[in-house]
């Protein structure tokens, strides 16, 4: 994984916990709410560890790992899940890309 992206929240099968990035602590408490569910309703249905994280251009990336021993997750099935997530979400994944990078990176919006 790389050291130049600030990880935004993260779930995990494994151990059964959600993790908010502290630094993200101001967004609205509908967004943090629809975070978790959304992060912990994908590693319920596939397994493994879903990181939302946000690269060193602002871009939101939707990254998953998984014990290379698990043969409960679903490696097919997280893809799937990745791409309805993109598709459903899409409005507040751009959301927080644009609060990632004026906030965070500086950036002007026009």
């Amino acid at each position: 994984m790389e050291q130049d992206r600030v990880v935004l929240c993260a779930a995990s099968a494994y151990e059964q916990k959600y993790y908010l990035n502290e630094a993200f602590g101001s967004l609205p408490s509908q967004i943090q709410d629809e975070l978790k569910i959304m992060c912990v309703l994908f590693t319920e249905d596939v397994g493994g560890i879903l990181t939302l994280a946000f690269d060193e251009d602002g871009n939101l990336l939707l990254e998953v790992s998984a014990d290379p021993g698990d043969l409960l997750y679903d490696e097919i099935g997280s893809e799937l899940k990745i791409r309805q997530i993109q598709r459903e979400k899409a409005e507040l994944l751009q959301e927080l890309e644009l609060y990632y990078k004026v906030f965070f990176q500086g950036e002007k919006i026009e």
